[in-house]
């Protein structure tokens, strides 16, 4: 009998990525495979004991959502307190990336790295790159001089 089965859960209801959990693992130590699958079993047990208690506070408050707090909060409980800043840091290293990765989306969707003029005349630029590479380096820069000009009109 596997003991997954023992829980009533199968190995494919929930796993983390094998290869970023050696990756992880890797960094620190040699461990042997069955180690691994170990600690990577050990870690989604871990995940899911503090999701489920993390609900638990967050029902307890009439939330519907888990919020950071909730987690912070019952890591406290659970007696993981001491680990409390390290995560609270990486939640709030994780909120600026994620606020970095939003603003320059919206950057690149707006077009405010350039104007259209702008962008037209790179995009004429790099289809002239392109023929001359497919007519053996030979560049027709009368064409690109005659298409940014009218442009710049």
């Amino acid at each position: 009998m596997d003991p997954m089965d023992i829980v009533g859960k199968s190995k494919e209801d929930a796993s983390l990525p094998k290869a970023t959990m050696t990756k992880i693992i890797k960094e620190n130590v040699r461990v042997a495979r069955d180690a691994q699958d170990l600690l990577i079993e050990c870690c989604v047990e871990f995940i899911n004991l503090i999701s489920s208690e993390s609900n638990e506070v967050c029902n307890k408050e009439n939330k519907r959502t888990i919020a950071p707090e909730h987690v912070l909060k019952e890591l406290q409980v659970l007696g993981f307190g001491e680990y409390g800043e390290e995560v609270y840091a990486a939640y709030e290293q994780h909120r600026y990336e994620t606020i970095q990765d939003s603003q320059r989306s919206v950057k690149m969707n707006t077009g405010a790295y350039m104007t259209e003029e702008e962008a037209a005349a790179e995009q004429q630029r790099m289809f002239a790159e392109a023929r001359a590479r497919m007519n053996g380096g030979v560049s027709a820069p009368q064409q690109l001089d005659t298409q940014q000009s009218s442009l710049q009109s």
